[in-house]
């Protein structure tokens, strides 16, 4: 049904422009002419209206943990702030809990952890917010949201009507989903994931093999305890220095194509893949480059992992873009590799 053409304001959904420079973990400069915060179900109809009558698209802001921002955003900006975490159901196989799309992710993880809920904890201290982490279909040390999915409820600013989605429908992929592919025509509400009732931990990862605290019989808790105590020791806090975590994702290649970069290559970092085919160290191979703390004016490429551009201070999206594309050269020139970008890069408007 139409929305009417005051009913945004009704809703408390009035735009007003919006520094962001605060709203991103790279920190980037940036700013929005017209944002709105969404605090209820209940405004996503006014904010459809809102989309469709600015035209320039919808960004839906969570934590800012995967985004480049330009200096000025085109379109409307919302942010997300719906809240909650519920158990849905659970028998003797499972668990399904909700959570609200504003949620911190990594204080679900927690709260989930701190429950007996285990299944998350190979996940936690991802930045960011709930709503996001099926967009990038987040993962680390062996487990992908997709994993645990039980399915995400969604508006279709397309169809102006609320919609269920399951595995099948949001595609899926190494950091990839039908959200980033379509960006502004969903908004995530709230994300559910199934949880074993018979938990078995997940350590395929050498990190997580070799830490100490997780030999024997290791808990929910410990595996989340060890997780949280390596990405602290290797990813810089973004609250400390600018990221977004990694900036490039870990390419996939054939097995062909993988043994004959070996042979060229003999200390290249792999990992098998079901399929056959092989899953390089993207960090691996910028470091062989020598990009691993090197800067380039206000951005460089962290020193302890060259995975994660971060923004020395005063850093605009055009500065990382310049040393990502000067990074993907390398790699391409060493090794015949294209390193695909893992943020969105957000359209700005035109100085």
């Amino acid at each position: 049904m139409a929305v009417a053409p005051d009913s945004s304001a009704r809703a408390g959904l009035v735009p007003g422009a919006c520094d962001l420079s605060s709203l991103n973990t790279l920190g980037l400069a940036s700013s929005a002419p017209a944002c709105v915060t969404l605090r209820s179900r209940d405004e996503l109809p006014a904010l459809a209206c809102l989309a469709r009558s600015d035209g320039a698209g919808l960004l839906v802001l969570g934590g800012g943990s995967n985004l480049v921002l330009p200096p000025r955003v085109r379109g409307l900006v919302a942010r997300m702030a719906l809240r909650g975490i519920r158990l849905l159901a659970q028998d003797d196989e499972s668990r399904v809990v909700e959570a609200a799309a504003g949620e911190i992710w990594h204080d679900f993880v927690t709260y989930c952890v701190e429950q007996g809920w285990g299944g998350l904890e190979n996940l936690a201290l991802i930045p960011g917010t709930v709503g996001a982490a099926p967009v990038q279909n987040i993962g680390a040390y062996g487990v992908e949201l997709r994993d645990r999915f039980a399915g995400l409820t969604a508006y279709d600013l397309l169809r102006d009507a609320w919609t269920e989605m399951d595995a099948a429908q949001c595609a899926f992929a190494y950091r990839d989903s039908v959200f980033k592919r379509e960006p502004g025509r969903w908004v995530i509400t709230a994300v559910r994931l199934r949880l074993p009732r018979q938990w078995t931990p997940v350590l395929d990862y050498p990190d997580l093999r070799r830490h100490e605290s997780l030999a024997g019989s290791p808990t929910a808790r410990d595996v989340f305890e060890a997780v949280c105590a390596i990405r602290r020791a290797k990813l810089p806090d973004p609250a400390v220095l600018g990221n977004a975590g990694s900036f490039f994702k870990n390419p996939v290649v054939p097995a062909a194509q993988y043994e004959r970069l070996h042979t060229r290559f003999p200390g290249l970092v792999a990992y098998p893949q079901e399929d056959g085919g092989y899953k390089l160290a993207a960090g691996w191979l910028i470091d062989q480059c020598g990009w691993k703390g090197r800067r380039m004016g206000p951005v460089g490429v962290h020193e302890r992992q060259a995975l994660v551009l971060v923004n020395h201070g005063g850093a605009q999206s055009g500065d990382v873009l310049a040393l990502a594309r000067a990074v993907q050269h390398d790699v391409r020139e060493r090794y015949g590799l294209e390193l695909e970008i893992e943020p969105v890069v957000v359209p700005g408007i035109d100085p």
